[in-house]
């Protein structure tokens, strides 16, 4: 007997479908943010209908419970109209789901990549959409230019039932996360985690272990996941990325970051799994 399967709230396409686009959910950015609309105390993504004159330059992402979805870049000069307004898009962590907050963050890198490939970086003519893909080309010297997405590394450490957490000079607010970096040219993702932990905290690792990934649009990014032990060294920052790193206890986290991130994730796991252990020990 075959148990039945859910379909997929999101499935992504690059070709629009032939039907009106009124109904649509339109995400329009601008750089980070993203264009809500507030109604009745809540936040949501307009329609195609309400945004009307943005519909003839949307790019289709795919359907989203049933809804076509399409992102398209706001313009700088625009203000948004009565009863909208632009959010920055970490601030929707708080208001969508994972599964929208993942449109939303295809959504700006769609929309950032029609913005800043619209003239060939070669020969700098206007470039054109090339029909069927997701991709514009340069029509004078055939420079294809494809969204692009920055692979990064991101690493829970542990030693017995402590992690590392560090906090960055970059993070927004005060928390302490796991550590992380962009893969460099040459890199395996392995190499980076080794590097860049040893750059930033300069600490030796052992048994790396692949965990998950996830899109991040925060950098345009692929995060992928690792978990890694200690193998050696003592904890010694940068100073210029990471500002303060410490071993913590499942018992005495500081303030982590929130849910649906992959950080969080790691965390979130490693948490189970010493409690596990201290369950099956009887602790």
């Amino acid at each position: 007997m075959v148990s039945a399967v859910n379909p997929p709230r999101f499935v992504p396409g690059h070709v629009p479908p032939s039907r009106a686009r009124e109904a649509c959910l339109l995400f329009a950015a601008r750089g980070l943010e993203v264009l809500v609309a507030e109604r009745e105390g809540h936040l949501t993504i307009p329609t195609g209908a309400e945004l009307p004159a943005l519909l003839e330059g949307a790019h289709f992402l795919g359907t989203l419970e049933g809804r076509d979805c399409y992102a398209v870049p706001y313009p700088k000069e625009l203000e948004p109209p009565p009863g909208m307004k632009l959010m920055a898009a970490r601030g929707l962590f708080m208001v969508l789901d994972d599964v929208w907050l993942g449109v939303a963050g295809r959504a700006l890198a769609i929309a950032e990549w029609d913005v800043t490939h619209r003239f060939c970086g070669r020969c700098a003519q206007p470039t054109d959409l090339v029909p069927g893909e997701r991709a514009r080309r340069c029509p004078a010297c055939r420079t294809p230019y494809y969204p692009r997405i920055s692979p990064a590394i991101i690493v829970l450490i542990s030693q017995g039932e402590r992690m590392l957490l560090a906090r960055a000079s970059s993070f927004p607010d005060a928390f302490f996360s796991t550590l992380a970096g962009f893969v460099e040219p040459g890199e395996s993702l392995e190499e980076t985690v080794l590097r860049e932990v040893k750059e930033e905290v300069g600490l030796e690792l052992k048994n790396l272990r692949y965990f998950g990934s996830q899109p991040w649009p925060f950098g345009r990014s692929l995060m992928v996941g690792f978990n890694a032990e200690y193998a050696g060294g003592e904890i010694q920052v940068d100073g210029q990325e990471i500002l303060e790193a410490n071993w913590y206890a499942i018992d005495a986290l500081p303030r982590i970051p929130p849910p649906l991130s992959i950080a969080r994730r790691l965390i979130d796991a490693f948490v189970a799994q010493v409690q596990a252990g201290r369950q099956a020990g009887g602790r």
